[in-house]
């Protein structure tokens, strides 16, 4: 059994256990992170590390992507997994897909400089490079059908309800932090 055989039959065991369980396809994502020195964060997602971090010339160490980098590679990398997937349950010839992104990020809205200006990307524009064998209408029938369905680019082009909310710590005092660590 090839490996798109392997990934086609795994899509419809996936698509049939949801049909018939509902409830099982409704899934909880989680992260959590901390500022640790500086502008450099740390984050963990399921079993996996994360330095995110700012370049050296946003005041940063530049130790890993920052946070709106991380947006677009999230995008990128949702848009290549999407097309592999569809394309593997629909029979077309997918040899590679890449995807090449540019957000553009004003930074006076970030910095309260002009309050007319939004503090995250302004656009973010891409090429989806896809070498494939398969006809125009395939293709098109693909590329509609990633479009309608890449979970970070539904993120990003509609409004996700977010509410998050604050607890409030006072400093422990040096003989407790010396207790906990």
């Amino acid at each position: 059994m090839s490996k798109n055989d392997k990934l086609k039959e795994t899509i419809r065991k996936i698509q049939k256990d949801f049909t018939e369980n509902p409830k099982k396809a409704v899934l909880d994502y989680t992260s959590f992170s901390s500022l640790k020195e500086g502008l450099q964060s740390k984050a963990k997602l399921r079993d996996h590390k994360l330095v995110i971090d700012e370049p050296t010339s946003f005041g940063g160490k530049d130790e890993g992507p920052s946070p709106v980098e991380l947006v677009l590679a999230a995008l990128g990398s949702c848009q290549e997994i999407t097309y592999k997937a569809f394309a593997t349950a629909l029979d077309i010839d997918l040899k590679s897909v890449s995807v090449n992104l540019k957000g553009i990020l004003d930074l006076k809205g970030f910095l309260a400089i002009d309050k007319n200006i939004r503090p995250g990307f302004k656009n973010i524009d891409g090429i989806v490079n896809i070498e494939s064998s398969a006809s125009k209408v395939e293709i098109d029938k693909l590329i509609e059908i990633v479009n309608i369905h890449c979970p970070v680019l539904d993120i990003l082009q509609n409004k996700v309800p977010v509410k998050l909310s604050q607890t409030i710590s006072k400093n422990l005092d040096v003989e407790t932090q010396i207790k906990v660590a």
